[in-house]
C-alpha cells in the first residue's frame, strides 16, 4: 500500500494548565472525547492522536494526525472539548510524509 505524501495536523490549545487538571474537572469531557475519537481512528478518518505532556507555564495542547484537511475540520468541530469551550484556540497544519 502506497504512503501519502502529506497528511493534516490539526493542534488543539486548552485552557488548563495540566493533564491533572483536565482529569480532574473534566471526567465526562475526557471520557466523550475519547470515545469519539476511538471510534474515528476505527473508521480510519483519525490516524493519531494525543496531548503534548505538561510544559509549565504552556497550557495543555492536544494533536491529531488525519488523511484530509476535511476529516480534521470534522473533528475539531465535533470535538467535545472545542464544544464545551475548553479550546482557546486550534488550527490545522498541512504535514509533507518523506517516508516510503
Amino acid at each position: 500500500m502506497p504512503t501519502p505524501d502529506k497528511y493534516y495536523v490539526a493542534f488543539f490549545v486548552t485552557s488548563c494548565k495540566s493533564l491533572d487538571e483536565v482529569k480532574s474537572k473534566y471526567g465526562a469531557t475526557i471520557a466523550a472525547h475519547m470515545t469519539r475519537s476511538n471510534e474515528l481512528h476505527k473508521k480510519g478518518s483519525l490516524l493519531m492522536a494525543g496531548a503534548f505532556l505538561d510544559d509549565p507555564g504552556e497550557p495543555v495542547t492536544t494533536m491529531g494526525i488525519f488523511p484530509s484537511r476535511e476529516a480534521a475540520e470534522e473533528y475539531a468541530k465535533g470535538d467535545p472539548f472545542v464544544l464545551n469551550g475548553l479550546v482557546t484556540k486550534w488550527y490545522i497544519r498541512e504535514w509533507a510524509n518523506i517516508l516510503r
